[in-house]
């Protein structure tokens, strides 16, 4: 990944970070599926986030990546208190143009 790119990626988790307006629970995380953009908590909820930037952002998700991101999930889940029990949930958060759109509960 290019510096250009990386900084990108840090600015649109940052304006995705502002929307939610929710404690951050991690940056970046690197579980054993791979990587998860951000992980937010919502009182006893955790919200993974996967956060997309660009006009072609709806496009760049494959069913691949998020079967590793819920992977990794289930890795963060098993260090909360209630396990796997936690109540959560998978977005995936657009940023295109400085706007965030969020598809919330991504199955």
């Amino acid at each position: 990944m290019s510096a250009t790119n990386h900084h990108a990626g840090l600015a649109a988790e940052d304006i995705v970070i502002r929307h939610y307006g929710l404690p951050v629970a991690a940056r970046r995380w690197k579980g054993p599926g791979g990587e998860i953009d951000l992980v937010l908590r919502e009182g006893g909820s955790v919200i993974f986030v996967e956060v997309k930037a660009g006009r072609r952002a709806a496009h760049a998700l494959q069913t691949r990546q998020i079967a590793r991101i819920r992977n990794s999930a289930l890795a963060w889940l098993a260090d909360e208190p209630l396990g796997q029990r936690t109540d959560c949930r998978f977005d995936v958060a657009l940023v295109v143009d400085g706007r965030v759109e969020v598809i919330a509960n991504v199955q």
